[in-house]
């Protein structure tokens, strides 16, 4: 069956483009003018996704969420905010009511249906994290690695196997961003939330892991331990580490391997 599609927009011309747009890559879409228009769509239909614009008169994007979280039928749908524009105090507002991603406008018909379709499929794999797991290449021999090194958050163990899975390659806040189907800052501030660490971070903690781990091998150089975890300057790996560890990598070695 095609996935369920609500869309929530005070705009009529906006929401008719989203609405045939859907409707054209084979999605049940259904379309609200309002909030409370939308609340009552969502509970009767239990659509498998709500996009929603903030900005509308009466009850505005905020005011939906809050009710939808509050309803058993529809507290775990995912939310998808629409809007002209996000500070960081929107998107922790959002985030504390439970939105899942945020959408700016003016977006692409492309971005919208990207957004759609990645989101349904992550909320998939976190709804069946086994199976997810299952499919991805060579995690057999790194699960002691991720649950050690991140710690346990459905929202974003999608992240953390992306980051565990790349970590040896130039990855960036909007690689990961896009693998996960958030956007940059609502992971940004999603990674500060959940585990008061930024992703960059996390990316920067797995490559020590590894740092250490190789770095008990005396045969291998800083250079090439630098350039297996993914830092072509072994001078900047350097100073990643001591910054972590209050040493170089050749003084950790010293103190830490026999």
């Amino acid at each position: 069956m095609p996935a369920k599609i609500l869309v929530i927009e005070d705009e009529d011309e906006t929401r008719e483009i989203f609405l045939r747009s859907l409707a054209f890559e084979q999605f049940n879409a259904m379309g609200a003018k309002d909030g409370e228009t939308g609340v009552e769509l969502a509970i009767q239909h239990r659509p498998d996704l709500i996009i929603c614009d903030i900005m509308m008169p009466q009850m505005d994007g905020y005011g939906v969420l809050t009710k939808l979280r509050a309803h058993e039928k529809t507290l775990s749908i995912p939310f998808i905010f629409l809007t002209a524009k996000v500070t960081m105090e929107e998107l922790r507002l959002g985030m504390g009511l439970g939105a899942d991603d945020y959408l700016t406008k003016p977006c692409t018909i492309e971005q919208f249906l990207s957004a759609i379709s990645t989101r349904l499929r992550r909320n998939k794999e976190i709804r069946e994290p086994d199976r997810s797991i299952e499919r991805k290449p060579n995690t057999q021999t790194k699960p002691d690695a991720i649950s050690e090194i991140f710690p346990d958050c459905p929202k974003l163990r999608i992240v953390f196997q992306f980051i565990d899975d790349h970590y040896q390659q130039p990855i960036y806040l909007s690689d990961v961003a896009q693998a996960a189907g958030y956007s940059p800052a609502y992971l940004t501030n999603l990674a500060q939330s959940h585990t008061g660490k930024t992703i960059k971070r996390w990316i920067t903690e797995r490559r020590m892991d590894q740092a250490r781990r190789l770095l008990k091998d005396k045969a291998r150089s800083v250079k090439q331990i630098s350039e297996e975890i993914g830092y072509a300057d072994a001078g900047y790996f350097t100073r990643q580490f001591r910054k972590l560890h209050d040493a170089t990598p050749k003084t950790w070695r010293e103190k830490n391997v026999l």
